[in-house]
């Protein structure tokens, strides 16, 4: 087009990126290693194999801010909180992770909550936990086995029941 003509078509919306804001995770089970990258509710680990969650990886995806997290782990306890990819839990050691907990950082945690939920031994999945509330048990020696997670608007609807997230032994 020659300078100063007008465009041939319409302007107003010259650009639009459809990629959605969401959670990235991964993670490290028993006789498998690490699983595939899964997003936005599915479930990462295995159910109803027996097989403890050793460690996760977890990350935002089109999101302006930052995701922090940390395990309680078997022999160990609350390890430090890690950011963004880290692994928390353990590699190699054949150590369950038994809770976690997840917060959002920056601007991700003005614009979303984050909702996490655990499948853990003899009992299954547990409720959703909400932004650094823990999800799991400390004090039964319960392995995780899968683990979900899930960013709603702020102030949104739980994807789920809430009351029953965490068991303390």
């Amino acid at each position: 087009v020659p300078k100063g003509q007008p465009a041939p078509g319409e302007t107003l919306c010259s650009f639009v990126d459809k990629s959605a804001p969401g959670v990235v995770y991964s993670t490290s089970v028993q006789d498998i290693g690490w699983m595939a990258s899964l997003s936005n509710g599915a479930v990462s680990g295995s159910t109803g194999q027996a097989k403890r969650v050793e460690a996760m990886r977890i990350s935002l995806a089109n999101l302006d801010g930052g995701i922090e997290y940390h395990a309680f782990v078997q022999n160990i306890g609350w390890q430090a909180w890690v950011t963004a990819g880290i692994t928390a839990g353990t590699e190699g050691q054949s150590l369950r992770m038994e809770a976690m907990e997840l917060r959002l950082t920056g601007n991700a945690a003005l614009q979303y909550d984050l909702y996490y939920k655990v499948y853990i031994q003899n009992r299954g999945w547990l409720d959703w936990a909400m932004n650094s509330a823990p999800a799991g048990t400390t004090g039964c020696e319960c392995r995780i086995e899968a683990i979900r997670i899930v960013l709603v608007p702020k102030g949104g609807a739980a994807p789920g029941a809430t009351a029953n997230a965490f068991i303390a032994g």
